[in-house]
C-alpha cells in the first residue's frame, strides 16, 4: 500500500511547495519594491509600510475565520478556491489605480495566505506515513523559503527593471502554475476534515497547551523579526557591507533558512518538543552572538548566517506538535489548531517587526538583537518548563 502511495505523496508534496513559493514571495516581496511604490503612489515610506504589515494582520484574522467558513467543502476544494483567491488578489495589486486598491489586493491575498498554510500542513502531514509528518510538512514549507532566497530577489528585480507592478504580475504566474499542479497532483480522496464554526476559536484557546503552543511559536519565532526586518541597515551600517554586497548575503542567508527548515523537519520527527527547546536555544545564542558582534564584518556575518539557520528550523516542529496537540486535546478543531497557530507566526512577524521599528526609534539599530534574543529566550524557558513538567507526570 505505501509503496503505491509514495509518487503520487512526493508529486501532492510538490504542488503544495510551488504554491508555497508563490505564497511566500508576496508576503515579503513588497518591501524590495517600497521605494517604487512610494514614487508611483507619492507617498511616504512610513505608509507605503503598511503593504506589509496590513498583510501579517490580513493572515493572522483570515486564517482561523475562513478555515471555519470553508471547512464542509473537501480539502482539495478549499485548495483550488484558496489560489484563485491568492492570484485575484495580485492582479488586483498589479493593476491597483491608486493604494488603497493596492491595500485591497494585499487583504486578499493575505487571506489567501492564511487559509493555504493551515490547510496545505494538514494535507502534506495526511498524505505519508506518520513517522514522515515532520518531514512533509518541511518539504511544503520549502516553498516558503525558496522564496526567500529567489522569489522575493528576483521579484524586486523585476520591479526594478520593468516596473513594480510586473512584480505581482510574476507572482500571478506562480500562483496560476500552482493552481494547475494542485488541480492534477493533489489527490481528491483526502480525508475531510470535521465542520468547524468560529465557537472552535474558543475551545482551542480554552486548552492550556494549545494557548502555550501559540504562546511559544508567536515569541519564539518573532524574536528572530526583530534583527531580521532590519538585516540589511544592520549589514551595511554596523558591518560595512555594500548595498550590493546585501543582496549576495540576502540568498546566502536564504540558503541557509532553507537547510535550517529541512533539518528542522528531521530533528522534529520523533521528539517535537524536545526539538523545539533546543532550536530556540541556538537560535537565541545567534542572536546575543550578533548583538556581541556588531561591528566585525566576517564574525558578525557569521552569525546573521546562523540567525538563518536556526530563524526557521522550528517551524516544522511548531506547525506539528500544534497538530499533535489538537488531536489529543482538541480533536474536534485540529484545522482550527492549526490555523490559529499559522496566525501565531504571523502575529510573531507583526509584533518582531514593531518591536524592532520601536527600538531603533527609542534607543538604536545596535541595540535590536539583545531584545531578539529576549523574545526567544522567553520561548525557550517556557518550552523547558514544559518539557519539565511532561516528564515529572510520566
Amino acid at each position: 500500500m505505501s509503496q503505491s502511495k509514495k509518487p503520487s505523496a512526493k508529486l501532492t508534496l510538490l504542488a503544495l511547495a510551488i504554491s508555497a513559493f508563490g505564497i511566500g514571495s508576496t508576503e515579503f516581496i513588497s518591501v524590495g519594491l517600497l521605494p517604487l511604490i512610494t514614487d508611483d503612489f507619492g507617498i511616504s515610506v512610513s505608509t507605503a509600510g503598511l503593504t506589509v504589515s496590513i498583510y501579517a494582520l490580513g493572515v493572522t484574522v483570515g486564517a482561523p475565520l475562513l478555515t471555519a467558513l470553508t471547512s464542509r467543502l473537501s480539502r482539495k476544494t478549499v485548495l483550488l478556491l484558496v489560489m484563485t483567491i491568492f492570484i485575484i488578489g495580485n492582479l488586483t495589486a498589479a493593476i491597483a489605480p491608486n493604494f488603497p486598491i493596492l491595500l485591497i489586493g494585499r487583504i486578499i491575498s493575505a487571506l489567501a495566505h492564511g487559509v493555504f498554510m493551515s490547510i496545505a500542513s494538514v494535507i502534506a502531514a495526511d498524505v505519508v506515513e506518520p513517522n514522515k509528518r515532520a518531514s512533509a510538512i518541511a518539504f511544503m514549507f520549502t516553498g516558503l523559503t525558496l522564496a526567500t532566497v529567489t522569489g522575493v530577489p528576483l521579484g524586486t528585480f523585476i520591479g526594478q527593471v520593468m516596473d513594480w507592478r510586473m512584480s505581482f504580475i510574476f507572482i500571478v504566474i506562480i500562483g496560476v502554475i500552482g493552481l494547475i499542479s494542485n488541480a492534477m497532483l493533489v489527490p481528491g480522496q483526502l480525508s475531510k476534515g470535521n465542520p468547524i464554526s468560529i465557537r472552535d476559536i474558543g475551545k482551542v484557546l480554552s486548552n492550556i497547551r494549545m494557548l502555550l503552543i501559540l504562546f511559544i511559536t508567536a515569541i519564539g519565532y518573532g524574536g528572530a523579526f526583530v534583527v531580521y526586518t532590519y538585516v540589511s541597515p544592520i549589514l551595511e551600517q554596523y558591518m560595512g557591507y555594500s548595498p550590493h554586497a546585501v543582496v549576495i548575503i540576502l540568498v546566502v542567508y536564504g540558503i541557509c533558512v532553507a537547510i535550517g527548515n529541512t533539518l528542522g523537519g528531521h530533528f522534529a520527527n520523533q521528539k517535537p518538543l524536545r526539538s523545539i527547546f533546543i532550536i530556540f536555544v541556538g537560535l537565541a545564542l545567534a542572536l546575543l552572538g550578533i548583538n556581541f558582534t556588531l561591528e566585525s564584518p566576517i564574525i558578525g556575518l557569521v552569525m546573521v548566517l546562523i540567525m538563518g539557520l536556526f530563524m526557521f528550523m522550528n517551524v516544522p516542529g511548531l506547525q506539528l506538535y500544534a497538530v499533535i496537540l489538537s488531536e489529543k486535546y482538541v480533536p474536534s478543531a485540529i484545522s482550527m489548531a492549526s490555523a490559529l497557530n499559522i496566525s501565531a507566526f504571523n502575529i510573531g512577524i507583526f509584533l518582531g517587526s514593531y518591536i524592532g521599528g520601536f527600538i531603533i526609534r527609542h534607543q538604536s539599530l545596535a541595540h535590536t538583537p539583545f531584545y531578539g534574543f529576549l523574545m526567544v529566550i522567553l520561548a525557550a524557558v517556557v518550552t523547558l518548563l514544559w518539557l519539565l513538567f511532561d516528564q515529572k507526570k510520566k
